[in-house]
């Protein structure tokens, strides 16, 4: 079926708003009550909202698009429907955000539509097992982490232009079944401008180094971020960083913990070719207490990192990619780099959806002060190789399985890490 014709049909999904009543029976045979739009589709068919085809099926499992879903959201928006109606349509505007911004239906004016504050969540269960050969046959050390963590994200829209986004998390650890407090993890406004393609940012808010892919950080630092472009961007970033969150092989007592930051990146992106570059300065009296820094040295309280990246993604879903990170200011365990091959990926929001990935990894702990990988949570400053693959069993649910095989950096001995992770998103 074309496009043109399957958008066509989507769109004569909506008519005006009714008066009628919601009926418990079933009004399309072809979406059962174990359908995880099944509640929705059914009390919009009631009010008049929607309504199917001409034989009794709504034909939702189909191979109908998420973009021609939205259209029938945002069609069903435009008759400005109340009650029970407005709420059902803010479930699924809530979920379909990203295709109704796509369509035009810019988020301001969706927010103006639906509930000003937007909550969505995660609960996220992780597995680590690390295993470290220690050197001069001496044994093993094994590191295991069981934890389980609730994240909350609320959303509250400001004005046509500003948004309030934040994440509170409360962990515990499934081993000792023992529970930590409830936190705000971050907290910042989010402004856009000129159609979108000015995003500002102030507060406390995620940080994450686009150009290498997380090779340098997945974290979270205080201050201000500004993203101007399309293809082409250029992101500057200033403010502070806590060095507790970095992923150090040492036990320091942090005196100056909090590092001043600055950080520029520049990319460009076309979808299927993506190459980007990132400069990121630290200064903290610190460093000169991290393994690999030259000691009462000026020099040793600056952390210099330049990052370069790439990808490119072919028609058959397959992606090469890679990135490379140096330090100037460090001695030893200066560069890290990585390179590798994925097939597809798991999008949680299509269910049976996977991908298989295999990647080699060096991870020298002063070049990449916190990176995204999970296998290097427990143990950083190692190179090796990581095999990973991840699956959506079925809608907003996320598998991920990975297992690293290589050597420590510092003794050149051997290192097996496993993960696996399950999400449920809501």
């Amino acid at each position: 079926m074309k496009k043109t014709v399957a958008a066509a049909l989507t769109a004569a999904f909506v008519v005006g708003v009714g008066s009628t009543t919601f009926a418990a029976a079933n009004p399309f045979s072809d979406v059962p009550a174990g359908h995880w739009a099944y509640q929705s589709v059914s009390k919009l068919a009631a009010e008049g909202v929607i309504e199917g085809y001409g034989d009794g099926t709504y034909r939702g499992d189909r191979n109908i698009t998420r973009y021609e879903m939205a259209q029938m959201i945002a069609k069903a928006m435009a008759k400005n429907p109340s009650g029970a109606s407005k709420a059902e349509l803010d479930r699924l505007a809530a979920e379909f955000r990203d295709e109704l911004d796509a369509l035009g239906v810019r988020v301001a004016e969706l927010e103006k539509y639906a509930d000003k504050v937007v909550w969505t969540g995660e609960l996220r269960y992780r597995y680590w097992n690390d295993r470290e050969k220690l050197p001069y046959s001496s044994g093993k050390i094994k590191r295991t982490n069981n934890q389980l963590q609730l994240r909350l994200f609320p959303t509250a829209t400001v004005n046509d232009h500003w948004k309030i986004k934040a994440r509170m998390t409360a962990t515990s650890n499934m081993s000792e079944d023992t529970t930590g407090n409830f936190k705000l993890t971050y907290a910042f406004a989010e402004g856009k401008y000129f159609d979108d393609k000015l995003t500002l940012n102030i507060g406390r808010m995620p940080f994450y180094t686009n150009v290498d892919d997380g090779l340098v950080m997945d974290d979270f630092f205080s201050g201000f971020q500004a993203i101007y472009g399309d293809k082409f961007k250029v992101a500057l970033m200033a403010g502070r960083w806590n060095l507790e969150n970095a992923n150090l092989n040492a036990d320091i007592t942090l005196a100056d913990k909090t590092a001043s930051y600055q950080g520029a990146e520049i990319s460009y992106d076309t979808g299927k070719f993506y190459v980007g570059a990132g400069y990121h300065h630290f200064r903290s009296d610190d460093f000169e207490y991290l393994p690999g820094y030259k000691k009462n040295n000026k020099k040793a309280k600056n952390a210099n990192v330049w990052a370069v990246g790439a990808r490119y993604t072919f028609d058959n879903g397959f992606k090469i990619r890679g990135a490379y990170a140096s330090n100037t200011k460090a001695q030893e365990y200066k560069r890290a780099w990585t390179a590798g091959l994925a097939y597809k990926g798991a999008d949680r929001k299509v269910a049976g959806s996977w991908g298989i990935s295999v990647d080699y990894r060096y991870v020298g702990q002063n070049a990449s002060l916190a990176p995204t990988y999970d296998t290097f949570t427990l143990r950083t400053n190692k190179k090796g190789v990581e095999f990973g693959v991840d699956w959506a069993p079925l809608h907003n649910t996320y598998v991920k399985l990975a297992y690293f095989t290589g050597k420590t950096l510092e003794t050149d001995k051997r290192d097996n890490t496993f993960f696996g992770r399950a999400s449920w998103f809501f």
